[in-house]
């Protein structure tokens, strides 16, 4: 499994887990910043993330981001239907 590794030093696996990444990025600000990061932090830790891969890990990464957003849009999806059909059925 390939392995890159936040400014703090902290494993991040690519496993194709893009929330695993997500929270490890987030658990090292908070214990770094205690609530007190700004963007830019955030950026340069993302940059150092995509640093560390080559084309086939950003690749990986870019796949990651799309199934992602398609799950995220999904979930939404199935949420407006749910509601309308509940006001439907309220009606």
């Amino acid at each position: 499994m390939r392995k890159i590794s936040t400014i703090a030093g902290t494993s991040v696996d690519l496993d194709g887990d893009v929330l695993a990444v997500i929270e490890t990025l987030s658990r090292d600000l908070l214990r770094r910043q205690e609530l007190d990061y700004s963007f830019e932090d955030v950026d340069r830790e993302i940059q150092h993330l995509v640093g560390q891969m080559d084309d086939e890990m950003r690749a990986y990464l870019k796949e990651s981001l799309f199934m992602s957003f398609n799950r995220f849009e999904n979930d939404r999806l199935v949420n407006v239907i749910r509601r309308a059909n509940r006001a439907r059925e309220d009606e």
